[in-house]
């Protein structure tokens, strides 16, 4: 079986040679380029299509936002990762919206940067155990929802709201009043209309529709 190819994008050298030494250990995967910032990132592209990219946000030149822009605006099908760094919220839609598939915090171990890797080359989204904690501490519903997302009824939307906060399905039926067999109607038909295939999914879903504050 061929290993999964990996670029590490990061401007601090100690933190993407550390990586790619515990990457590089794994069976199955081969970090095969590194780039200081977006811009050698970019040029790499030019002799080597990794499978995934671990991305930092902040970087000096072009920064991971513009590099995951058009990086996948040239090359659609390349699933990148951001690197984040907790007190890096206000860019997650931003990074959403360039084209990301998911978040792992640079303090996260190596067991889930590899849950990542495999997760997202299976074509699923991924969000960080503790980042994905931090996002349901400091939920908050916007106010107004403008947008028709989805055909999402307005109890859906609820339910997905609940979702985000992190109840389950037996919490959410108490929380509305109403019967868990519905919530899981709900969740079912939310995972249908938003083509996503877990909770993950779906918070990114309500994040890259602003259906939630973060």
């Amino acid at each position: 079986m061929s290993k999964i190819k990996v670029t590490l994008v990061d401007d601090h050298v100690l933190f993407r040679n550390g990586l790619k030494i515990l990457l590089d250990a794994s069976k199955d995967i081969k970090v095969i380029c590194e780039a200081n910032d977006g811009q050698e990132f970019l040029d790499s592209l030019k002799k080597n299509i990794p499978d995934i990219v671990l991305m930092d946000i902040s970087m000096p030149k072009v920064d991971g936002i513009e590099a995951t822009h058009r990086a996948i605006e040239k090359y659609p099908n390349l699933k990148i990762v951001a690197l984040s760094m907790f007190n890096e919220g206000e860019y997650y839609y931003k990074m959403i919206n360039a084209g990301v598939k998911g978040f792992i915090l640079k303090e996260s171990d190596i067991d889930e940067v590899k849950d990542a890797i495999y997760q997202v080359m299976e074509g699923e989204s991924f969000f960080s155990q503790k980042l994905l904690y931090n996002v349901i501490q400091n939920f908050s519903t916007q106010k107004e929802i403008e947008i028709e997302t989805a055909n999402l009824s307005a109890r859906e939307l609820q339910v997905l709201q609940e979702i985000c906060k992190g109840l389950s399905n037996q919490e959410i039926a108490d929380e509305l009043f109403i019967s868990k067999r519905t919530v899981d109607k709900h969740r079912a038909n939310l995972l249908s209309k938003t083509d996503s295939k877990n909770t993950a999914n779906l918070i990114m879903y309500a994040i890259k529709n602003k259906l939630i504050a973060i």
